[in-house]
């Protein structure tokens, strides 16, 4: 059986994810993100409602062309997780394709909510929920199946896809952290990649995503951020002033853990802005996350002013407001605290806690270092670096290798510069680029097997 791969997005640059398998006559898309830095250095972009090939052309999001190469069906479009730099583009390119998206239960319904916020095209593909530990034929040979292995990353009800053809297994790896602890969900398998690994005829090819890949040591559990946001927020409980925390919204167990300090420390948690609504919500609904009934989410805007006038009005040191802005998004709500633009005023020695690192990218730190500037000329005081991250260093990475022992390797989700790492790693393991390491670019065909 010919099998073909497609790095259509993401092999360039973090976002815009992308990529196609074509086993024999079957093709399963993996991802379709998109690249939010190159929508954020344009001002008031609304993406819902532009035209797919203006978001092409301004590299937000992926330039699927190749795929009138690839010689087969569509049979489903598969999305890892609900980041956006994996579903972003889902309500811009899935109408093209004749296929069902297939994810996780969370995930399906963020998807859902893409696509009911679209205002330029009509997706109407079949939404399909399965769950990690499950299988699902593809096509109609009988010979595909399609699985899904729990993994953990900063989302919940993340999983790595695995195709299982008549050549071995194609595992696409994006996105994961190796947690063994986490808050929410369970632990990653590494059971069951092991067995993958060696079962029939292996692992034809693995695709991996190198974010930390030129990192050293191992990537600690999401444990390790709850303890030390425990240690930072415990010893502001004598404080009596105001008490700000931020963090990603679609990071729930980092949410759940300072929804629970806000009340071990006196004070009543409210999450806003219009993310932390749509993602805690979400999960409440589903029941992923059990939070306190009495638990504030407001997404509006005059809904958060109403909230903030209520903070200013009953005492700032009676509330923890959890609010989006982590990255200094301008139309956030820690942006717009810390330029004065909501009731809520920020008094000398007030406290903004910061439980995510900037995303290394330039737009994302030139308005982090923006936003801390500005909280700082009211007088705040900024605790940065809460985190841990949701992707794997390089033990992580070595951990992945000797258990899938891949015939091919393609890395992805990094620039040139990002995929250094895990090349010379994966050389130290004995493959060689050009042979068994495919380092590829955009728009790509990688063929395995003739």
């Amino acid at each position: 059986m010919e099998i073909e791969i497609a790095t259509i997005g993401g092999y360039e640059e973090v976002g815009r994810q992308m990529t196609a398998v074509r086993a024999g006559d079957d093709v399963v898309i993996f991802d379709m993100g998109l690249n939010l830095s190159q929508v954020l250095i344009h001002d008031n972009v609304e993406t819902e409602r532009m035209h797919s090939l203006d978001l092409i052309d301004m590299g937000a999001i992926p330039d699927d062309r190749i795929m009138s190469d690839l010689e087969g069906d569509v049979q489903a479009i598969v999305p890892t997780h609900g980041h956006l730099d994996h579903i972003g583009a889902i309500s811009k390119l899935a109408h093209r394709y004749d296929a069902p998206i297939v994810a996780t239960p969370f995930t399906i319904e963020l998807v859902k909510q893409q696509i009911e916020g679209e205002q330029k095209f009509g997706v109407e593909n079949d939404l399909i929920k399965m769950d990690a530990g499950e299988t699902m034929s593809i096509g109609d040979s009988g010979k595909v199946d399609l699985e899904f292995v729990n993994v953990t990353h900063s989302i919940i009800d993340a999983i790595n896809p695995v195709l299982h053809t008549p050549e071995g297994a194609v595992v696409y790896g994006l996105d994961k952290r190796m947690d063994h602890t986490p808050v929410l969900g369970d632990p990653i398998d590494m059971e069951r990649f092991r067995e993958i690994g060696r079962e029939g005829n292996g692992v034809l090819c693995y695709i991996e995503d190198c974010t930390n890949a030129n990192k050293k040591g191992r990537t600690p559990s999401e444990n390790v951020a709850r303890e030390h946001l425990r240690d930072v927020l415990y010893s502001m409980e004598d404080y009596d002033g105001g008490i700000v925390a931020t963090t990603f919204s679609s990071h729930i167990a980092r949410v759940k853990s300072l929804v629970e300090f806000a009340n071990d420390i006196g004070r009543q948690p409210v999450l806003l802005g219009r993310s932390m609504e749509k993602y805690s919500g979400t999960a409440e609904r589903l029941d992923f996350v059990d939070f306190p009934s009495d638990l504030g989410m407001f997404g509006h805007r005059k809904s958060v002013d109403r909230t903030f006038k209520r903070i200013m009005n009953e005492g700032k040191e009676d509330f923890l407001p959890i609010v989006t802005g982590h990255q200094g998004e301008p139309r956030a709500m820690l942006t717009r605290m810390a330029r004065g633009e909501t009731p809520y005023q920020l008094d000398d020695g007030d406290k903004v806690v910061f439980s995510a690192r900037v995303i290394p990218e330039p737009t994302n730190e030139g308005q982090r270092y923006q936003a801390e500037k500005l909280l700082g000329m009211q007088g705040a005081r900024v605790y940065d670096d809460i985190h841990v991250s949701g992707h794997m260093n390089q033990e992580g990475h070595y951990t992945m290798l000797n258990a899938l022992q891949p015939q091919h390797i393609i890395p992805a989700h990094q620039d040139l510069k990002g995929l250094s790492g895990y090349v010379n790693l994966c050389e130290s393991e004995g493959y060689k680029m050009g042979r068994d390491i495919h380092v590829s670019r955009n728009g790509n065909l990688i063929q395995l097997v003739d």
